[in-house]
């Protein structure tokens, strides 16, 4: 690890791309703006405004107390805006190459900012959806597109600058005014990510979530492979938010004399690619610690060549946020083969449990499993526990012989196996079809089930559980509401030839990455396949669990099964919940207290974002604003929208 020593001046920030406006004592404090961004939202303690609670960081919870059961029936559609993206067509059967519209639109002074799969910025008028200006790093050339869930914004005196990662690995900073590089920052605005890790022009290397913000650092991981075991590191690197100087760097897989080393057998760690942070990390400013939720080690399902627990893969990692030095840790899974990563940001709320309030950080994952810690010690709030897991039988794998479980939460998803008397039954296509692939499958298991040599079906698969989606607290009500999915995986490990970077990869006659679905893409189990589920943390409780989402397939005449879904929620003071995610292209608001819905509105495809909440900066009406995209090769239908709903008559 690498450190420079913090020389940094407090300065007023908007952390995670969050703006926090505070607008004055008298009646206009009402108007104090808390912009909610997608998975990443980050929200700095609130003193003297609207409410006297701290709303920490990512909890993704709004000061609106206008936005209430009652009053969510009037919400209509304000504007909608179009990012251009998608030349080949919109509409059903896109080609599958679209990726996911994830963009978290973020509020700076009176624009709303969003970013598109190639990486292009682009600033709208928060009251009226008009574009105000773009920025396009390849200058109208397609280079590459990865999903892209948003920007981080940072302020000193009346100045704001836009830090926004890119697909082919660059960090670029703008003037939030104009939507123009600042000179000051690196090489014309950018800093080569790519240089400073040596990673070659043909790896894959890029960014697809939002930088984290600490005082006058831009805190930034990247994306890297999942399918081969050696290639670009997944260091994470802090950078001087005016000169793009780098100031520290730590090392995901720890290198000799760093603790965690001796975790990696002999030259395991040597050239080790994955173990990397491609999803959003979160900031407590007040304490200066960052939470980091790192991601696997590759290759994702064989391990033969990184026996031992491979730290700090799947772990949550707390730093030091101004040294880079590690404070805490806590490996989620030992020795992944499932890719069970860590896939949302890090939760920051301060709870109350067993009646004393606790500064928390709550990891959710794609296992169902909710863990909550003191983010101060890391001491699990609700206790873990080792239990043992099934056994690998894949020549030369080391399968850990117990995993970490916490005793509460429940699981928010299924975790054990299925038979053929839990198979789907809702259409005869659905029957047909499940259970011929049911009947090809030699071993059905649950959570932590190895793939072995011959097909093995395994629950919660690899898109969850809970996803990079997040969830969000509701800090007044001591809710944690989180969406999860109930699909399976499928997949077998097959001997590769001689002398291939890997002995086994995994494969399936349905691809190298199957799931546990028709040709629908519905679950091939009964449903429900989605829920929304609050869970009371105070004890760790589940408060209420609903099917979450339709399923509008040919001839199930809008059943309400739930589904699959990728996109997160907020909540507001008032006691709704806002949330779009599902494959049925609607975007919800439910009621906090029961789970049951509010109000709905169908969208021009799936909403696999998160929604942002904020003011409109002249009107003061609320908005309610999602991107509504589908693609990823999860929704049928494509678009490049982004709607915005408000309260009529405000």
């Amino acid at each position: 690890m690498t450190r420079t020593s913090d020389q940094s001046r407090s300065v007023r920030l908007r952390i995670g791309g969050i703006q926090l406006a505070e607008l004055g004592r008298s009646e206009a404090s009402a108007l104090f703006i808390v912009v909610l961004a997608l998975a990443a939202v980050t929200i700095l303690g609130l003193r003297g405004g609207a409410d006297s609670h701290s709303l920490n960081a990512s909890s993704r919870f709004a000061v609106m107390d206008d936005l209430t059961p009652a009053s969510v029936k009037g919400l209509t559609e304000a504007w909608v805006a179009h990012t251009g993206e998608y030349a080949g067509g919109m509409g059903p059967n896109p080609p599958q190459s679209v990726e996911g519209f994830q963009t978290r639109p973020t509020l700076v002074g009176g624009l709303l900012i969003v970013t598109t799969t190639t990486s292009k910025v682009i600033a709208l008028d928060a009251e009226t959806g008009k574009e105000a200006w773009r920025f396009d790093p390849f200058t109208g050339k397609h280079v590459c597109d990865f999903p892209h869930r948003g920007v981080a914004v940072w302020s000193a005196a009346s100045e704001s600058t836009i830090f926004s990662g890119t697909c082919d690995g660059h960090l670029i900073a703008l003037d939030a005014r104009t939507g123009q590089p600042r000179s000051t920052f690196g090489t014309g605005g950018s800093v080569d990510l790519r240089t400073g890790l040596g990673v070659g022009a043909t790896e894959e290397y890029g960014v697809t979530s939002a930088p984290a913000i600490f005082r006058d650092l831009v805190i930034i991981g990247s994306r890297v492979p999942e399918g081969e075991s050696r290639g670009p590191s997944g260091d994470v690197r802090a950078f001087d938010v005016r000169t793009g100087q780098e100031r520290w760097r730590f090392h995901t897989v720890p290198q000799p004399g760093e603790p965690g080393h001796e975790t990696w057998a002999s030259d395991a760690w040597q050239g080790r690619t994955g173990v990397n942070v491609w999803s959003t990390m979160s900031v407590d400013d007040e304490r200066g610690l960052l939470f980091m939720p790192i991601g696997s080690a590759s290759y994702d399902f064989y391990g033969a060549d990184r026996p031992g627990p491979d730290l700090h893969a799947n772990s949550l990692v707390a730093l030091d946020a101004a040294s880079g030095r590690l404070k805490w840790h806590f490996q989620l899974v030992h020795h992944d083969l499932w890719d069970y990563d860590p896939p949302a940001q890090p939760i920051l709320a301060d709870i109350t449990s067993n009646g004393r309030r606790i500064p928390a950080v709550i990891q959710l994952t794609k296992m169902g499993l909710i863990y909550v810690f003191d983010r101060v010690t890391g001491t699990p709030v609700f206790g873990v526990e080792e239990r043992p897991v099934p056994q690998s039988d894949v020549p030369g794998e080391h399968t850990s012989p117990t995993q970490p479980f916490p005793i509460k939460p429940a699981p928010l998803s299924r975790t054990t196996p299925i038979t053929r008397a839990d198979l789907s039954t809702i259409d005869e296509t659905a029957r047909t079809e499940c259970a011929r692939m049911f009947d090809q499958i030699a071993t059905s298991g649950g959570i932590f089930t190895p793939e072995g040599r011959s097909l093995t079906l395994w629950f919660p698969g690899t898109l969850g559980g809970a996803t990079w989606s997040g969830g969000t607290v509701d800090v007044t009500r001591n809710l944690l509401i989180v969406n999860s999915n109930e699909v399976g995986a499928v997949g077998q490990m097959e001997p590769q030839p001689p002398g291939a970077p890997e002995a086994f990869k995994r494969g399936s006659p349905w691809g190298g990455y199957a799931r546990f679905w028709d040709s629908r893409h519905l679950p091939c189990q009964q449903p429900p396949w989605g829920r929304l589920t609050a869970v009371d943390l105070g004890d760790g409780s589940v408060r209420w669990q609903v099917p979450f989402g339709v399923a509008r397939a040919a001839g199930l005449a809008g059943a309400t099964t739930g589904t699959p879904n990728l996109g997160g929620a907020v909540s507001t003071t008032g006691g709704v919940i806002f949330i779009a995610a599902t494959n049925d292209a609607m975007i919800r608001a439910f009621d906090t207290v029961s789970g049951r819905v509010l109000w709905e509105s169908p969208l021009p495809a799936s909403g696999h974002a998160t929604p942002t909440i904020y003011r409109g900066p002249k009107s003061g009406r609320p908005f309610v604003v999602i991107a509504a995209g589908g693609g990823g090769r999860f929704s049928s239908v494509v678009s490049d929208s982004i709607v915005a709903f408000t309260l009529a008559g405000k």
